[in-house]
């Protein structure tokens, strides 16, 4: 399965940095011109141009995006931002995460003009890559600390527009004794809309290729770089894992429920609760946590401020794991043909199971107003047919459902 790392812990997000550091990954400077033909005719601006700049920053060959703007226009984000998306060919699955994005953001505040072309652009390099087929993670990012400059006057840093997003995601950030913004609304914004959790370390995978992106800014004592890393899972093989175990006996279910919450949003690979018999035959609730080895530690920490317990268990074993990939497939629903990313198990080669994402499976039910387990159904009956097909799942490939087939999903609509 791919894999893609974005790490900002030197230097934090911001402005265009992370669709530079893509560009730099991709090595494809013109990646980014469907995108930069579209702007001027959404009457975003009179005129509009970027150039990908190639720097040598300590040592590393980065690359940097320079944009130039004329006349630009007021907008709205949310809706100039869903006709960018489309007029630069964006997938389902990236249109949707523009528009989350965004509306993270908010209506007002942010320039129209570079508010796209940073998020549209990130997620057009993103979806050309294939990425939101795999995995995309993150480091902690860097916010910088003091007094900053706005169009507001001043104000603390990190923003409060910053603090937010990140707050609201619950999305773990470092400081550094450095007085600018070094991750923008914006940055966070891109972060927590793309990465499925934030990483202490990088996972284990094999390394294929690194790109580095720099917003110019001259920052004391460390390089204005923001690392992407892309890489690919190890094949069936084990992994080492740890769990954490506590029991509750005298815990609401509302506490725990919410506990639970916060674990998977701290970057928990898995948590589930147990009941079980405790002493004096009381029935307790066994909330184990199951995490990769060096995130423990914040995460004992969290389930005891969450719970009242005093006492963790702390156990390593090994997961023996299956190669997983995750691929694309078209299925029909109505009237129009809708993506829906599948990820695929196998070991040594033989597939033991293939399974379509909730989330957009989810995403489809309620743009459509359709019960879940008519999309959920077409989607699979999608995939039994194409392995009685004989055929490999391509990213973006396949059709919808056969005439001679009746579709599931608008079958469930007509009723």
């Amino acid at each position: 399965m791919k894999i893609l790392v974005i790490d900002p812990m030197a230097a934090g997000v911001a402005g265009y940095m992370l669709p530079a550091a893509l560009i730099n990954l991709l090595g494809d400077p013109s990646a980014l011109d469907p995108l930069a033909d579209a702007i001027p005719d959404l009457g975003l601006c009179r005129h509009f141009d970027y150039s990908a700049e190639t720097l040598d920053i300590s040592g590393t060959r980065a690359t940097r995006l320079v944009v130039e703007v004329e006349g630009e226009r007021p907008g709205e984000l949310p809706e100039v931002t869903a006709a960018a998306a489309s007029a630069a060919g964006l997938s389902q699955a990236a249109y949707s995460r523009a528009l989350a994005i965004i509306g993270d953001l908010g209506r007002s505040g942010h320039p129209p003009v570079a508010t796209v072309f940073s998020v549209v652009g990130t997620l057009l390099l993103l979806d050309r890559a294939a990425f939101f087929e795999g995995a995309i993670v993150a480091t902690p990012p860097v916010v910088g600390c003091g007094v900053i400059e706005t169009d507001y006057g001043k104000i603390p840093a990190p923003s409060p527009a910053t603090l937010d997003i990140l707050t609201r995601h619950r999305f773990p950030f470092t400081s550094a004794p450095i007085n600018m913004e070094m991750t923008t609304p914006t940055g966070a914004a891109l972060l927590t809309g793309l990465a499925e959790r934030a990483l202490q370390q990088y996972p284990t995978m094999v390394p294929v290729r690194v790109g580095h992106g720099s917003g110019g800014r001259d920052i004391p004592g460390r390089p204005d770089l923001l690392r992407v890393v892309e890489g690919e899972s190890l094949p069936a093989g084990e992994e080492r894992m740890i769990i954490l175990e506590t029991n509750l006996d005298d815990t609401s279910g509302e506490v725990i429920g919410y506990a639970v919450e916060r674990l998977f949003a701290e970057g928990a690979v898995d948590v589930f609760v147990t009941p079980a018999l405790g002493k004096k035959n009381r029935p307790v609730s066994v909330i184990s946590v199951m995490t990769t080895a060096g995130e423990e530690d914040n995460l004992i920490r969290v389930l005891m401020e969450e719970t009242g317990s005093l006492g963790v268990r702390v156990y390593e074993f090994r997961k023996v794991v299956a190669a997983r990939k995750k691929e694309t497939m078209l299925i029909r629903v109505g009237e129009r043909e809708r993506s829906v990313r599948v990820k695929t198990s196998t070991i040594d080669g033989r597939l033991i199971a293939q399974k379509p994402e909730y989330e957009d499976l989810a995403a489809i039910a309620r743009e459509e107003g359709i019960p879940l387990r008519f999309v959920d159904e077409e989607a699979r009956l999608r995939l039994s047919e194409r392995r009685r097909e004989g055929s490999n799942l391509r990213g973006g490939a396949g059709g919808g459902c056969p005439p001679d087939r009746p579709n599931a999903a608008n079958s469930a609509r007509d009723e």
